[in-house]
């Protein structure tokens, strides 16, 4: 039989390149893991006080607690993401807000995406959500019964607005709709309102007398079956970042007006760029958010649920090893992430708003 006569180095590159081809190159050993799929693996929250940590678009948080999948008020909708996590603070409020809006005649909350348990970069979806403060709450009405699980995970959410004329569809309207988010705006703890554009024009052409709430509804792209409801950094947390506070004006002027040109219904031009969370790893984050990776959880879920005014003692607050404070947003410090991405570590100050990434087209 006649032997080889390639080299071993020969033999190697040979083996590499069919690799390449396979598509089963070795990637770098030092490559860092993306912050969403460590935080997307969690699935119980720390068993610690309850802190958010970073901004809304890049942070966490511990010692989150779980809204119930159901109470008489309210349904849990996706339960597969398990994402009905919060801040106590925010858990709290969303049991209020649907008591309160039962009171006003609506049937009862269907509510979305909260957090992961400990908040963090999402698997999917939303670029906010990471510090337990932001919560979806459903325009669709519960339903008159208790859903199944598998009716939770494949029930269509109403569309209120046309996606063509951008505004909002009049036969599916009501003034139901216009008082829940009266409702949701007038607790003090509720900073932001994000509504689709369509449906803040509807608020500002319709609602009479006291108009002041309006200032919290802000439009924002997509928004169309569900409202976002944001709260404030909450106290025990010095290391949240604040978000800017909204102008004192209803929001109805020239800054609504910029949502019904083209301009911010134009064709992304770059719709594959990848978004801030499939790229963000644990040095874009708060430092903090390692040892909220690291901190031992509750028991079960059940043992982190909230129940009414009673915060469950897995979570109850307890003495834990400082953490160093949040270092000052730098240049340095958000080096990591591509310079269109560095905005998410603030608000920017706008009149006009300036578009952002914008959905790719469906």
């Amino acid at each position: 039989m006649k032997s080889s006569t390639r080299s071993p180095g020969a033999r190697n590159s040979v083996l590499a390149a069919a690799l390449a081809l396979a598509g089963l190159a070795a990637q770098p050993a030092a490559a860092e893991e993306r912050a969403k799929d460590l935080f997307g693996a969690e699935k119980l929250p720390t068993a610690a006080a309850a802190q958010s940590f970073g901004f809304y678009s890049k942070g966490c948080f511990s010692g989150g607690v779980a809204i119930p999948m159901d109470g008489p008020t309210w349904q849990v909708m996706r339960p597969s993401r398990n994402r009905r996590w919060g801040h106590p603070a925010l858990i709290a409020l969303i049991e209020r807000l649907s008591r309160d809006a039962v009171a006003d005649g609506w049937p009862g909350l269907l509510i979305g995406d909260i957090a992961q348990p400990r908040g963090g970069p999402m698997l999917t979806g939303h670029a906010s959500h990471q510090i337990g403060l932001d919560a979806d709450i459903w325009l669709t009405p519960m339903p008159d019964r208790t859903m199944s699980r598998a009716r939770r995970e494949t029930m269509s959410a109403t569309l209120m607005v046309d996606d063509k004329t951008h505004l909002v569809k009049d036969a599916l309207w009501t003034p139901r709709h216009t008082a829940l988010l009266k409702r949701a705006a007038s607790y003090p703890q509720v900073e932001r309102i994000l509504v689709n554009p369509g449906i803040k024009k509807k608020l500002c052409d319709t609602v009479k007398g006291d108009r002041s709430w309006l200032r919290k509804i802000r439009p924002f792209w997509g928004h169309d079956y569900h409202f976002h409801m944001r709260i404030g950094c909450q106290p025990g947390s010095p290391n949240c970042k604040a978000q800017e506070a909204t102008p004192d004006d209803d929001g109805c002027g020239k800054p609504l007006a910029w949502w019904f040109t083209q301009e911010p219904w134009r064709p992304n031009k770059n719709p594959d760029a990848p978004k801030a969370r499939d790229l963000m790893t644990m040095a874009n984050l708060p430092k903090e958010c390692r040892a909220v990776l690291d901190a031992p959880g509750p028991a079960s879920a059940e043992a982190a649920t909230y129940h009414g005014d009673t915060v469950p003692i897995a979570v109850a607050p307890a003495p834990v090893p400082e953490t160093p404070s949040l270092p000052a947003v730098t240049a340095s410090s958000t080096a990591g992430l591509p310079s269109a991405l560095n905005a998410f570590t603030a608000t920017p100050e706008v009149g006009v708003p300036v578009p952002r990434p914008r959905p790719p087209a469906k």
